[in-house]
């Protein structure tokens, strides 16, 4: 005897879930197939149901507005990198989702209006999140130019304390010239004077 393998699934005796009630009229003869025809024919497929006027106008109706919303785009093969800040993967993804929103508004209008909100937020979180990027830049910008001038300010004081030191020493260098040119021309005039004396002597 085999022994059941354990199992979570708890099978019971079968229970018979309809039974044909019908009276049989006098008038109904039983149809006779053979077997061969079942096979032949095979099964028999449902009539195709009826469409509404009303359904193909809510149709149409949806497509122009859709088209309306988010007209047709084709998707082309661009290259695009795979990290970081990519303005070509972006405008690809939102164009797939353009294309997803136009495929799900074709089936139910109410979730292609909803996905729509949705690629809305997002755009408007992205345009936040760019403005706040853009502001830390300008700030930090601000910042860098600050320093800039400071430091523009520092080096300009620095040239014209040079300036002044420089001319300060020209001066000084100018006026020890002009006194050695005096001492000079007077021990000149003191040895021409010995000179004549000695000459005289």
């Amino acid at each position: 005897m085999i022994l059941p393998t354990d199992s979570l699934l708890k099978y019971d005796y079968p229970v018979l879930v309809s039974k044909n009630t019908e009276r049989k009229s006098p008038r109904s003869r039983p149809l006779k197939v053979s077997a061969q025809q079942m096979v032949e024919s095979g099964p028999v497929p449902p009539p195709p149901k009826p469409k509404s006027p009303s359904a193909d106008a809510s149709k149409q109706q949806t497509e122009e507005i859709l088209n309306a919303i988010l007209p047709p785009r084709s998707l082309q093969a661009r290259q695009a990198r795979e990290t970081g800040i990519c303005p070509v993967r972006r405008e690809l993804y939102s164009q797939c989702f353009d294309e997803l929103i136009r495929q799900v508004t074709i089936n139910c209008a109410e979730r292609g209006l909803l996905l729509l909100q949705v690629r809305d937020e997002i755009r408007m979180t992205i345009a936040a999140y760019q403005t706040l990027y853009e502001s830390s830049l300008e700030s930090e910008k601000r910042d860098l130019e600050r320093l800039l001038n400071e430091q523009k300010a520092k080096c300009e004081a620095i040239k014209r304390q040079e300036a002044e030191q420089r001319e300060i020493e020209e001066k000084k260098h100018g006026e020890e010239v002009q006194f050695l040119k005096r001492t000079n021309q007077q021990l000149k005039a003191q040895l021409e004077g010995i000179i004549t004396l000695r000459n005289k002597a």
